[in-house]
């Protein structure tokens, strides 16, 4: 199969979303992860006085590891995604976050604006068409300063994480995903990430769109290999 892309993607996401807070609470310290990652970004105390972009926020696992590190926090959470976001928004915690349907290349026309302080982005980069352009426009986002943090599924390059990774999908996640209806979805975030950016070559793409302080760290458990944290930051004085 093609990867999905824009329409068809968020179409796809629509339909699981359904079903996608069981998948994913099904995933050990899928949520742990998250807000290991948040913390990573260094902000300070509880976030006072602070602008956050949760971009592609999906059904809102990432805004809550946001809301549950950095309370004190303003908000904005993002996804191309109308059903996705619709299960974020329904949330308990949700009250004072800003929700927007758009899709990650066209923030200006949904009238998301900056300066942020902080971008976080988790299991988005490899599902957008180009990541270079939302890398840019993140930036131009971003205050002096600010902190990018992404999440993603990126491997090390390893034949043996790649060969787990595949394990855990065919084995494990697109059997349960097709039992719900599901199946495209999962086959494509299989392919997603083998045919995207190794860890390394992610971290390159980061830097060649004008960020610095780059690091890469991996996430523990079963997914060392398979998932790691990036920071890095916009150039110039900050938090």
């Amino acid at each position: 199969m093609t990867l999905l892309r824009d329409e068809d993607l968020a179409a796809a996401f629509d339909h699981a979303s359904r079903s996608y807070d069981a998948l994913v609470a099904a995933n050990p310290g899928y949520h742990a992860h998250l807000r290991r990652s948040v913390r990573r970004l260094g902000l300070p105390g509880h976030g006072e006085g602070l602008r956050v972009l949760d971009l592609g926020c999906g059904t809102g696992a990432s805004t809550a590891a946001l809301r549950s590190v950095l309370p004190a926090a303003r908000i904005t959470a993002v996804d191309a995604s109308a059903g996705m976001l619709a299960r974020a928004a329904a949330k308990p915690w949700a009250a004072g976050v800003t929700f927007v349907h758009s899709p990650a290349e066209r923030l200006a026309e949904a009238g998301v604006d900056g300066p942020f302080d902080a971008v976080f982005a988790a299991y988005l980069m490899r599902n957008v068409a180009d990541p270079d352009a939302v890398l840019a426009g993140v930036h131009g986002l971003l205050a002096p300063g600010g902190r990018l943090g992404v999440h993603e599924y990126t491997l090390s390059g390893r034949r043996a994480d790649r060969m787990l990774w595949t394990l855990v999908c065919r084995g494990v996640v697109q059997p349960a995903a097709a039992l719900l209806g599901d199946g495209v979805l999962y086959r494509h975030l299989w392919r997603s990430v083998v045919e995207f950016d190794t860890a390394g070559g992610f971290a390159d793409r980061v830097r060649a769109a004008g960020f610095r302080d780059v690091r890469v760290l991996p996430l523990p458990g079963w997914q060392t290999g398979i998932a790691h944290t990036f920071t890095a930051r916009r150039a110039g004085a900050g938090r």
